[in-house]
């Protein structure tokens, strides 16, 4: 059966190959080895040395490609380490539109590191295509779209954004992080490159680090694994096999997160400590009939603003089952204070104009029983 016919839930399970052709090893083996030998000269097995590719690597990468029904799948050793390999793409002078509520980390790459580079960026609410319009340059390569953002939660039509970008010969950048290839394909809604942080939810369980990078573009695809072999910063053997282990379980880890995000953002709407909450899958988030249309799940990620800041202390020592630290996308709730912790490195001006003040908190909802996160929260507001 044709790969790209299967359902979502079993390309998950069985990723590219599904299986160690060599020896109907299951559970796809790791080829720890830096280097490969050769039969003979000028001959070799496909396999040269690790930094070029390596078997396990290269099954996690096409897997990813087709998770995201893509072209080309690019593993790497950080989330970062892929967005710092895709913005060698670009040549000094260009320009790129962000999206203006975005991860602190990849402002703070853009900002202190390929701005010294020459590259230019600009930040809008890409949620508005107004905005996205008004934000075009002369020398404008890409949109690079957060949706649903964070911490805000606010959703950007995919499918609008890359209209506007055809139209002005714009590639269009989407990190899919939040939503995985489970809920969202922006490749499918007409993207060039989906991103992700690898170390969330396709990893899952809070102990790798990992980021892919997807194309649909052979010329795209060319030049990122030329990068790729010469930068260097590649996913370790080992670290590809968890995350093809982690893979497997996406679907029933994000089902149940998703679940139990729903019964805490309507319990945290309820709750007189609490000022507002951010919640794609709210019927009345302003993003929720665009999510409807281009995703198939809203995520189980929460940001809420408490009404007292001495609140935000308190909740943060007094959880016992959601842990205060940050990332995200794991089977562990997590709880995080973005204006110190993720976004520390966006200017207050900036932080405050998008809402991340001192009295927001995010939440990474878990797959632990809803009402022990629920009780958790509210034990820790009322101590």
């Amino acid at each position: 059966m044709e790969k790209n016919t299967l359902c979502i839930e079993t390309k998950l399970v069985h990723g590219y190959r599904g299986f160690d052709p060599q020896t109907g090893a299951v559970s796809f083996p790791i080829y720890q080895s830096a280097t490969f030998r050769h039969p003979g000269l000028y001959q070799t097995t496909g396999y040269d040395y690790s930094r070029l590719q390596n078997p396990t690597r290269e099954e996690l990468e096409n897997t990813l490609a087709i998770l995201e029904n893509g072209l080309a799948g690019f593993a790497f050793s950080s989330g970062m380490a892929a967005i710092t390999a895709l913005m060698e793409i670009f040549s000094p002078g260009d320009h790129i539109v962000v999206s203006d509520d975005l991860y602190g980390g990849t402002y703070r790459l853009f900002e202190e590191i390929y701005k010294k580079k020459g590259l230019e960026f600009s930040y809008t609410d890409t949620s508005s295509l107004e905005n996205v319009l008004q934000s075009i340059k002369n020398n404008t390569k890409a949109f690079f779209i957060e949706t649903p953002s964070n911490p805000m939660m606010k959703v950007t039509d995919i499918q609008a954004v890359v209209e506007i970008a055809r139209s002005h010969n714009i590639l269009t950048v989407v990190d899919n992080t939040f939503l995985t290839p489970y809920f969202q394909r922006p490749i499918e809604l007409g993207a060039d490159i989906v991103v992700h942080s690898g170390t969330k939810y396709l990893g899952g369980h809070n102990d790798t680090l990992a980021g892919f990078i997807v194309v649909n573009d052979e010329n795209i695809s060319e030049k990122l694994k030329l990068i790729q072999k010469s930068v260097g910063s590649v996913l370790a053997p080992f670290d590809s096999w968890l995350m093809l282990r982690g893979i497997k379980t996406l679907g029933v880890r994000i089902k149940a997160q998703e679940k139990n995000a729903l019964a805490v953002a309507s319990w945290l709407k309820t709750n007189p400590h609490v000022e507002k909450v951010y919640y794609v899958g709210l019927p009345d988030h302003e993003g929720y009939e665009i999510s409807k249309k281009q995703s198939s799940g809203f995520g189980a990620m929460i940001s809420f603003t408490v009404r007292d800041i001495q609140l935000v202390e308190k909740i943060l020592c007094g959880v016992k089952v959601i842990a205060f630290a940050e990332s995200l996308g794991g089977v562990e709730s997590l709880i995080t204070y973005p204006a110190v912790q993720t976004h520390s490195a966006i200017p207050l001006e900036i932080r405050e104009r998008l809402g991340v003040n001192d009295k927001l908190l995010r939440l990474s909802i878990g797959i632990e029983a809803a009402e022990d996160i629920i009780n958790d929260l509210e034990q820790a507001m009322e101590e």
